[in-house]
């Protein structure tokens, strides 16, 4: 009987995709994690500020990712359980970017061009608000609502690639050693 059940859900299609794609955002998390401690020697003049504005999300979005994931891999018996948890990732995304926004206005030491603002910025913002809705669409579409979740996760986790790269060449190409700059 469960066997039906299980067969009849149309997450059970989604299981390879989201094992992948989790797969992929918690070892870019930990990666991100090794970044920062392998650069500490490299310490800019940079406050918290822009670390919450421009390293902090990108961690963010990696698990965003991975919660997607799991979320999504769960033995679920319907869609208003996934609906549900997904909505509110949505909504704390939208919450959370609206602050990194915050903080990457507040900041004097780095000013973001258009791309920044882009990528650190609009694209979070319309991921999370644009997951936030689609998962109230998932128990009345389901296809079309988990192809657009699909598309959200790896929209997000390409976004933390991207930010995370960015970062990383931004360390290397500009910051100085403590020596240098004393």
């Amino acid at each position: 009987m469960f066997a039906d059940q299980a067969a009849a859900s149309p997450l059970t299609d989604w299981q390879n995709f989201y094992v992948i794609v989790g797969s992929s955002a918690g070892a870019l998390t930990g990666l991100q994690f090794v970044v920062i401690a392998l650069v500490a020697e490299v310490r800019s003049a940079a406050s918290m500020l822009e670390i919450r504005a421009f390293g902090s999300p990108t961690v963010v979005h990696f698990c965003g990712v991975l919660v997607i994931s799991a979320i999504l891999s769960a033995p679920w018996h319907g869609l208003s359980g996934p609906a549900i948890a997904l909505s509110f990732c949505g909504l704390a995304g939208v919450g959370y970017a609206i602050r990194a926004i915050g903080h990457a206005r507040r900041q004097t030491h780095y000013q973001p061009d258009a791309g920044d603002w882009m990528w650190y910025s609009i694209l979070p913002l319309g991921a999370y608000a644009a997951l936030a809705l689609t998962a109230l669409l998932l128990s009345w579409h389901a296809k079309v609502a988990l192809f657009t979740i699909a598309g959200i996760a790896l929209t997000l986790l390409l976004i933390g690639i991207h930010n995370a790269w960015d970062t990383v060449t931004y360390i290397a190409l500009d910051w100085k050693p403590r020596h240098e700059r004393d």
